[in-house]
């Protein structure tokens, strides 16, 4: 019998390994349906259900699903926006400050459910909508500005390149894989950076040639993205030029396109 269970927590993370000590290779948000794939006694291995990512995480920061609630997929449209002051209050009155992006599951009528526990929610419920992605794409990516990166981060409060911008298109309802090696094999390719607009991802290598950073193209000539914090740097066809360090810090590999 298959086991289900929805993250109980605003972030939790995932961890290569199943210990305290290993390295955060990603975050399950509030509302993150997950699979268990191996259970110790304190680490379970788990499936994320939006992006099929693992990782190991302490059990008691799951709650149980049922079958039916878990492949319930319009149950689990409605997200928190783009925005600090997320706040939800649990039954008991407690607070839990969720971030932007985090699943509002089963949300009617001002609350949201984690199986039976009832949350009111005290900020609007965003509806994701690919008709307003180009319009309103920018302004997303915007918000995550000056966020610190995190390796495996996916919040305002720390955040890596691929889930910045996973989390960005995720807000406009387009779900994006979770590492940038991943994403670059998603989307459409765009033939010369000259053609790029607002909302094309751009990947870039390393010197073996894997794909090890991503950003989303403001333009042609600048990029949103991850590295030290979120910031708007120029590109060319070389790469990202940062004016900081008077150099340039990461080789440009592909341009994809994904609306």
């Amino acid at each position: 019998m298959e086991n289900y269970q929805i993250c109980r927590v605003a972030i939790a993370p995932l961890r290569k390994e199943p210990s305290d000590r290993s390295e955060i290779v990603s975050q399950l948000l509030f509302g993150d349906r997950v699979k268990v794939i191996e259970q110790t006694e304190k680490w379970w291995l788990v499936q994320n259900f939006d992006d099929d990512y693992q990782g190991w995480m302490d059990f008691k920061q799951l709650t149980r699903l049922g079958e039916a609630q878990y492949l319930d997929k319009r149950s689990y449209t409605y997200l928190a926006p783009a925005a600090v002051n997320n706040t939800l209050i649990a039954a008991n009155g407690s607070a839990y400050y969720v971030p932007a992006g985090c699943t509002l599951p089963f949300y009617a009528d001002g609350f949201c459910f984690l199986g039976e526990e009832k949350f009111e929610l005290k900020f609007d419920a965003w509806m994701p909508s690919r008709q307003t992605i180009a319009s309103e794409l920018e302004a997303t990516a915007k918000f995550f500005e000056n966020a610190p990166y995190l390796w495996g981060g996916r919040t305002l409060f720390g955040i890596d390149c691929s889930g910045f911008v996973q989390t960005v298109f995720r807000l406009h309802g387009l779900q994006l894989k979770r590492d940038a090696s991943q994403q670059a094999e998603q989307g459409e390719l765009v033939d010369f950076l000259s053609g790029a607009t607002v909302g094309d991802l751009a990947f870039f290598d390393n010197e073996a040639g894997q794909i090890t950073h991503v950003g989303m193209m403001l333009g042609n000539d600048k990029i949103i993205h991850a590295a030290g914090k979120v910031r708007i740097d120029p590109i060319d066809d070389q790469g990202i030029f940062n004016p900081e360090q008077g150099r340039y810090t990461h080789k440009l590999r592909i341009v994809k396109r994904f609306f």
